[in-house]
């Protein structure tokens, strides 16, 4: 199990469908997240992509220098570069990072969007050329470690000589991520990709989509790890989360919500229309699994749907999905800074022991918390476990 949080380049904010609440998004406050991300012990962070999002490649390599383990999982975007461009890309940011660098196929869901950076393909064309352009990206980086060079003619790519001279640290390649819930998009992962990821569905449909998935793959003598994206909002009783959701969403307007669910209604994206289906564009009946929130896809597009409720209940929905073969965790939660630190402090202690002995331990001695009346340490009190602690 590894876990990841989320650096909101497309905006912060405490309430969702309103600029009340809202915060400047700027390099010192990703740097920020990222720096908290990096301490408190999480594999890794998702930079988004889109129009709507600062460029998530310059982003990332400017958060390499402020910290030391965390992993970037930036965007490929078919179409928008050439696979050896992307190649190189990838490269050098593997390697100015130490093997810090994770990439995320992503062929897009919004035909406006995709034509305003110059891509005219529809549906089923978009994902060819993504199997093609992932092709071409994989044999560029994998070929680099020999000093080989790579020709390919597809039927919407072709590349002749493309050659890397400077290999990344990871071998072969640094690991390929994707998401999709459309036949082609599986058949694109069951073919090219390292691991599958899926937005946050209900645990049912989440099974069913890894087994579809395990069983392509398999069927062309291939293993997948298998990801998931979810928000969530966990305080220390379930009372104070689900009022914490409710609050969330408190300033979005009904005008909001309609035009945001008519926006969403345009897109192609299967995954998105799955998402769409779980609120049905209606503040009602939003939990949609147990402790499985579908209000902020009302307003938002992609991952719409969080956790919501104590430290136990969070990392229990936690092991149902990690049960059904999920291993990689991406999580966010508004806004960003504050809800890492609080996500990692409730439900962290609480993981299996193996993924608790990854996060990382500060090298530090007491005494620990504020010290009362400049003189006396914080007392100590039981955990859920029965243990003293700070």
């Amino acid at each position: 199990m590894k876990i990841f949080w989320f650096i909101p380049t497309h905006g912060d904010s405490r309430y969702l469908g309103t600029s009340k609440g809202s915060r400047t998004v700027d390099h010192a406050y990703m740097k920020q997240i990222a720096v908290a991300a990096d301490n408190l012990g999480y594999e890794g962070v998702l930079l988004p992509t889109g129009r709507s999002c600062e460029d998530p490649w310059i982003t990332a390599a400017s958060l390499i220098d402020a910290t030391t383990r965390l992993k970037f999982l930036v965007a490929l975007r078919p179409g928008v570069t050439t696979p050896a461009l992307a190649a190189r890309m990838s490269a050098t940011f593997d390697r100015l990072s130490n093997g810090r660098l994770l990439l995320n196929l992503v062929t897009g869901g919004d035909e406006a969007e995709l034509k305003g950076d110059g891509v005219f393909e529809d549906h089923a064309t978009r994902y060819q050329t993504a199997s093609e352009y992932a092709e071409i990206w994989r044999e560029i980086l994998t070929r680099s470690h020999q000093g080989e060079s790579f020709s390919f003619q597809g039927e919407r790519l072709q590349v002749e000589d493309a050659k890397l001279l400077y290999p990344p640290v990871q071998q072969p390649y640094p690991p390929l991520w994707f998401g999709g819930s459309s036949e082609p998009a599986q058949e694109l992962a069951a073919d090219q990709v390292d691991s599958y990821l899926t937005w946050g569905e209900p645990p049912a449909a989440v099974k069913e989509k890894i087994d579809q998935l395990s069983h392509r793959a398999a069927a062309k003598g291939r293993h997948l790890s298998y990801g998931i994206r979810l928000h969530v909002i966990v305080r220390e009783t379930n009372e104070a989360a689900w009022l914490a959701a409710e609050e969330l969403l408190q300033y979005a307007s009904d005008d909001t919500i309609a035009a945001a669910q008519a926006k969403f209604a345009q897109m192609d994206s299967v995954g998105q229309q799955r998402m769409a289906a779980l609120n049905g564009g209606s503040r009602d009946n939003l939990e949609v699994s147990p402790n499985l929130w579908a209000g902020i896809g009302l307003v938002r597009g992609g991952a719409g749907t969080a956790l919501v409720g104590d430290p136990q209940t969070v990392a229990a929905r936690i092991q149902e999905y990690a049960d059904l073969g999920i291993d990689n965790f991406i999580f966010s939660g508004y806004p960003h800074l504050e809800e890492a630190y609080r996500f990692a402090e409730l439900v962290f202690p609480l993981l299996p022991l193996e993924v608790q002995q990854k996060l990382v331990k500060p090298n530090l001695t007491g005494p620990f918390g504020e010290i009362v009346a400049n003189n006396y340490v914080s007392p100590l009190q039981a955990d859920n476990k029965g243990e003293l602690v700070p």
